[in-house]
């Protein structure tokens, strides 16, 4: 019973949440001088098809009643317009893009798969590659491989995305020519064209956020290999394997998951930096392209959808977090 308390808390917690990051994303997109109606007219607009534009994007309507119609929107679907020239924008309707004609959930389902192949393999190698290297850096304490995997993870702190990508393509790419460049190949036509592909972006964003879990958890299984527990572990006699990866690996474990969960949820919003940067066609190269048309309904979608996944990986996180911790599940 406390468990689903728990649980159904988060859950209710994270809609509230999800409410209030609509309205300020409609506010900014759809209260400000911009105006949507006027950006689909097109030149020249009379007063007339502006009205008619207006009219048919449910932009005449109260500010208030334009969000309650876009959130409804996004779970039973929405139609503008009536009549032969209505246009439905069937459920989840994040909105509808005149420009590009096509529903916003649809034009974000077509880059998703590039968007989750790139986040989730980066994210399975910098969380192997980070935990592993920050354990054996904090074993290592004062060593030569501590201070070289400290420095080493200060760099990947410290270096921007697309500086690791342009040398990355740079030496991998044009000077060895070991890698490709750019480019997208999906799953179902070739798994070993998809990995191959996605190599070098899955190691830049690897070694950036890898950094973070080497400094991370480097410090945290400092601080708990400093714990009682651990000393009468290694008093009673076990082996150092038993009592690093059974009972200090653990408790390392319990912030990791927290800022892995908000790290992945963020990529699968879009890796706007690193898409661009290898010409993969994501839901950030999207994004990009919302900006650069001015497509304020599509702009609002792919936001809006990247706050959502962010939400929706919080809510998992403090359910994870929860059954690590069962100290979690009393507040």
């Amino acid at each position: 019973m406390a468990t689903l308390r728990y649980a159904l808390t988060r859950v209710l917690s994270g809609l509230g949440v999800l409410l209030v990051v609509a309205f300020v994303t409609f506010a900014v997109f759809y209260l400000l001088p911009s105006d949507p109606a006027q950006l689909s007219c097109g030149r020249p607009c009379t007063p007339e098809s502006l009205a008619l534009a207006k009219g048919f994007m449910g932009l005449d309507h109260p500010w208030y009643q334009q969000f309650v119609e876009f959130v409804t929107g996004i779970v039973t679907g929405r139609t503008f317009g009536s009549g032969a020239t209505a246009v439905v924008c069937p459920a989840p309707c994040f909105g509808y893009s005149f420009q590009q004609t096509a529903p916003v959930a649809s034009l974000i389902a077509d880059r998703l798969p590039v968007t989750v192949s790139l986040a989730l393999g980066a994210a399975v190698l910098w969380l192997v590659v980070g935990v592993a290297l920050g354990v054996v850096a904090a074993l290592r304490r004062g060593r030569a491989a501590d201070h070289v995997l400290s420095g080493l993870s200060v760099i990947g702190v410290s270096a921007p995305v697309y500086l690791l990508g342009l040398l990355g393509i740079l030496l991998l790419g044009f000077t060895l020519d070991v890698v490709p460049v750019s480019g997208y190949v999906p799953l179902s036509s070739s798994p070993l064209d998809w990995a191959w592909h996605l190599a070098l972006p899955w190691a830049v964003l690897a070694c950036i956020n890898g950094a973070v879990y080497v400094r991370l958890a480097r410090g945290q299984m400092l601080e708990v290999l400093s714990e009682d527990y651990i000393r009468t572990a290694r008093a009673k006699g076990l082996p150092e394997r038993t009592v690093v990866g059974k009972h200090a690996l653990r408790n390392v474990t319990l912030p990791l998951v927290t800022l892995f969960g908000l790290d992945l949820g963020g990529l699968l919003g879009g890796a706007v930096i690193t898409e661009k940067t290898f010409g993969m066609p994501g839901v950030g190269s999207l994004l990009l392209d919302a900006v650069g048309q001015l497509d304020l309904p599509l702009l609002l979608g792919t936001t809006l959808f990247a706050a959502v996944l962010i939400v929706l990986a919080n809510i998992v996180v403090d359910l994870v977090y929860g059954l690590l911790d069962p100290r979690a599940r009393i507040a």
